[in-house]
């Protein structure tokens, strides 16, 4: 099996949306979409990885694989829970109504439709597809509730005596909405009732999370459409500190929202409580191109999610700070997994990490990747948070893949993609020198 640690990233050929996040008998377990054909979107299939610590990864044997009519063409995003000491995994089928002549891998003009399976496994690691899914929700067939192709990636909790779901889904591809269900028994479920904003907010709303936190409870979509100013990736993971009835299934979602993260490469996030009870994060790092090593797409550094006077923190996981342990010179060679960097910038300061850019600018930190990340039209090269509140202390976790900025202990994240990273660290800026520590992940 192969190990990885830190940033968990494709074992080879293509990854995208974590699914099925779970602290279950002693492990962290992090499911996600696969095409294991090749390094690019297809036919999806799950998936595995588990970690004792959300440090060190191990990928593990396939999850799901299509074997009904009901998930025939792709195994969609979904979640985990556990009941009775088993595992459920909650998932969208897909099933192809005009399959594309030239690649049976995808369909034409978004013709398929989507229901909800799950599946169960005595263990977490062993899963029979063959006998053992069910079909929970059929496809809709009521365009007053959801749509009947773009109505997917269920997300399920436990909250009292009942079970609640709630699905993404479009109001006639013009707006994305959110479908909330309730059951008693994992396995029937009613529709209740549902929630949506409007054009502006994107025309479809995959991969929602809601979830209580400490501070606050928190709805999280990824919003397709969302930017429109020409970028490359106009579906962005937004973020909104809202008011949720239990009773009704009453969701009030206000115009104010956040991005997940203000380097815009993350992407259907999902979230779980770990062994500590904290709610923890993961979330998918888009990347235009494959490496040299023949994958493409990898997850962030799990963290934390805290509502502090209405705004939502994202700090990094305490295991993965503590694995960032021994401190080294500026100077010396980086270790193989990664280094962690840790400073405070004055306004007019400049960190280059590798040719990765990061700079205070006022009550601002902008970052600049051009000199280690394709060109191409659209491409998002240069990101900046909001106006910060709390002075401006970085903790920027470097990997060869990618380049994570926290500010602020998670009052603002900036993850980026990258490539061609030297290994290299320089800093600029006038007044007094800056002092920054460097901390290696060396074993």
């Amino acid at each position: 099996m192969k190990t990885q640690r830190l940033h968990l990233k494709a074992p080879d050929n293509w990854v995208n949306d974590p699914n099925g996040f779970i602290y279950y008998k002693g492990y962290y377990h992090l499911f996600y979409q696969y095409f294991p054909y090749g390094p690019r979107w297809g036919t999806m299939h799950w998936g595995h990885a588990v970690s004792r610590d959300l440090v060190t990864w191990e990928h593990r044997d396939l999850a799901l694989y299509p074997t009904m009519r009901e998930d025939q063409n792709g195994c969609f995003s979904g979640s985990a829970v556990e009941k009775d000491g088993k595992l459920y995994l909650i998932y969208t089928g897909v099933r192809y109504e005009v399959v594309n002549p030239e690649d049976p891998h995808t369909c034409l003009d978004d013709q398929f439709e989507s229901a909800q399976l799950m599946i169960s496994s005595e263990d977490g690691f062993h899963f029979d597809n063959e006998n053992g899914k069910k079909v929970i929700i059929p496809p809709i067939t009521d365009p007053a509730i959801g749509d009947r192709t773009h109505t997917r990636d269920p997300k399920v909790w436990k909250s009292g005596d009942h079970w609640y779901l709630v699905l993404g889904s479009t109001v006639g591809e013009k707006y994305g909405e959110v479908l909330f269900y309730r059951s008693d028994d994992l396995h029937t479920w009613t529709y209740v009732d549902k929630a949506f904003k409007g054009p502006e907010y994107g025309w479809m709303w995959e991969c929602p999370d809601y979830f209580e936190t400490k501070g606050g409870k928190v709805l999280i979509l990824s919003a397709m459409g969302f930017l429109k100013n020409g970028e490359k990736e106009k579906n962005q993971s937004i973020c909104f500190h809202v008011e949720f009835d239990q009773s009704s299934c009453r969701i009030e979602i206000p115009d104010v929202y956040q991005f997940l993260d203000c380097g815009l490469d993350l992407y259907a996030p999902q979230t779980t409580l770990d062994a500590e009870g904290r709610r923890i994060l993961s979330a998918w790092v888009r990347m235009p191109k494959v490496t040299d090593e023949g994958w493409i797409g990898m997850f962030c550094t799990p963290r934390v999610v805290e509502v502090r006077d209405g705004h939502i923190f994202f700090p990094m996981h305490p295991n993965v700070r503590a694995a960032y342990s021994q401190e080294i010179p500026a100077g010396s060679q980086r270790a193989k997994d990664g280094y962690l960097v840790s400073l405070d910038l004055e306004d007019g300061e400049e960190l280059d990490v590798g040719g990765f850019v990061i700079r205070r600018e006022g009550d601002r930190i902008c970052t600049d990747r051009s000199a280690v990340f394709p060109s191409f039209p659209g491409a998002h090269l240069r990101s900046e948070t909001p106006a910060l509140k709390g002075g401006c202390h970085l903790d920027v976790v470097v990997d060869k893949d990618l380049v994570e900025v926290f500010v602020n202990e998670g009052e603002c994240v900036i993850s980026n993609a990258v490539y061609g990273l030297e290994d290299k660290i320089g800093c600029s800026g006038e007044g007094k020198k800056m002092t920054m520590h460097i901390f290696s992940a060396q074993r």
